[in-house]
């Protein structure tokens, strides 16, 4: 038991000092980015080095069903877990006392299973580290708290704040507006240092109810880990005071959409030194090269970014979201912004990828682009100077042709992994022919007696 408990954070380590530990979760992120595992008493589980759970998490669909294997027969084998140490982190709102800890998947020969997004993204990673590179990120989180909605026939409508009314929109960086639901952000706070995770700061976003969580930089995978912890966590605290946490792409009609920005850079593996700027600080060709991979390849990784078909309702004018691909510095109607920074800090923000995709794929994807920019040495279109909204999409309108886009990439499919690729389409063909299946109201209303 000691031994175990020096492989853990100190967070988790602090978390249960001096008292019982109950429960482990054994947890693992499947396509959708939803955990899928198993809980066991802490007396069992400290005496396992391995766990089993059939590779069939991995062909589950959004809405519980299940896609036929594109890849053979539907045997279900069981997949080996192990848990990845680094990983344990405290679950405080549980009543008892409760780690989660992830797990790292294989097959039964050993093999990182292909198809587990969190092996996508260290495949990605790998292709980096090949090159002498190491990518850092900093992902940006904006979500909304809503009022209860215990029928889906309903629209959501934005929680009650402490004063009595409902969260207004249109108040972006206001501090009275996110003390409307200061309780809430108090109990992410707590939360989150019970996690042993670092916030570097929380705002209002412009939406009514919409928050905004900012991440420090670091290692991909971890700041993966922590997104894949975060959005439970913050569910679990807007439950505490009767609202709900959304990360749905875009929740309420008329107001703007939840994106996960995604700031990135490469650095050298042997000097750490940021591979986007030069000795005296210029943008290096390294850097140009990343933008014009970004602006080739995302149109292809988009069902990796908007992964539902709600997805593609934030992808409209004048809500602050990107419908292009363009690229301008400090320039944020531009799908590809260069902030403002010095030399060490030079990077790409991707604006295009929605919070309700999957963080590990999210990252793996926008990175895959990077990645494929650096090896092609493409060059970018011309800096966009002015309103980029006034320019034409280059993005998928839809889910279904997000998809097509998608399977006919080669290079992405090399990179992603053929087998993941194959998996993930099938997957998302399955729910988008669920919900072309669904009349909505607006049909209803319309359609039923004028046509």
């Amino acid at each position: 038991m000691s031994d175990w408990k020096d492989l853990i954070p100190q967070a988790a380590r602090d978390y249960i000092a001096g008292r019982r530990l109950d429960e482990v979760e054994c947890i693992v992120a499947d396509i959708a980015g939803v955990a899928r595992g198993k809980a066991m008493p802490a007396s069992k589980f400290v005496h396992q080095d391995r766990f089993f759970l059939p590779n069939s998490i991995f062909l589950q669909t959004i809405t519980g069903e299940w896609t036929d294997n594109p890849m053979g027969a539907f045997t279900e084998p069981d997949m080996i877990l192990t848990p990845d140490w680094s990983t344990a982190a405290a679950a405080p709102w549980t009543a008892d006392i409760t780690l989660m800890v992830i797990h790292d998947v294989k097959d039964q020969q050993g093999n990182p299973v292909p198809v587990a997004p969190r092996n996508v993204l260290k495949r990605v990673l790998g292709l980096f580290e090949a090159e002498g590179w190491r990518p850092i990120v900093a992902p940006e989180m904006e979500f909304f708290l809503v009022a209860r909605n215990l029928d889906p026939n309903q629209p959501i409508i934005p929680p009650m704040g402490r004063s009595g009314r409902r969260a207004a929109g249109k108040q972006a960086y206001s501090m009275s507006a996110v003390d409307e639901y200061g309780k809430v952000i108090d109990d992410i706070y707590d939360f989150a240092e019970a996690q042993g995770f670092e916030i570097d700061g929380i705002l209002q976003e412009g939406g009514a109810g919409q928050v905004e969580i900012n991440l420090a930089h670091g290692d991909p995978v971890h700041l993966a880990d922590q997104i894949f912890y975060f959005k439970r966590l913050i569910r679990e605290a807007a439950l505490r005071h009767d609202c709900f946490a959304t990360f749905m792409a875009k929740p309420i009609e008329g107001e703007p959409g939840s994106a996960m920005h995604i700031h990135q850079s490469v650095v050298d593996v042997r000097t750490g030194k940021n591979i986007f700027s030069d000795a005296d600080g210029g943008e290096t060709p390294a850097f140009m090269h990343a933008i014009a991979g970004l602006q080739k390849h995302l149109p292809a990784v988009t069902a990796l970014l908007a992964p539902y078909v709600n997805s593609y309702r934030r992808y409209v004018p004048d809500f602050a979201a990107p419908i292009n691909l363009e690229w301008g510095r400090d320039n944020r109607t531009t799908g590809l912004r260069v902030p403002i920074s010095g030399p060490a800090a030079r990077r790409i923000e991707n604006r295009l990828a929605g919070m309700d995709c999957n963080p590990y794929l999210g990252l793996a994807a926008s990175l895959a682009c990077v990645y494929l920019g650096l090896k092609s040495q493409d060059m970018p279109r011309p800096e966009c100077i002015g309103d980029a909204y006034m320019n034409d999409t280059d993005l998928p309108y839809n889910l279904g042709d997000a998809l097509d886009v998608f399977s006919e990439s080669a290079p992405v499919r090399e990179v992603m992994g053929p087998e993941f690729c194959t998996v993930y389409e099938a997957v998302k063909r399955n729910e988008y022919k669920e919900f072309l299946q669904v009349i909505s109201p607006w049909e209803r209303e319309h359609l039923l007696l004028n046509v």
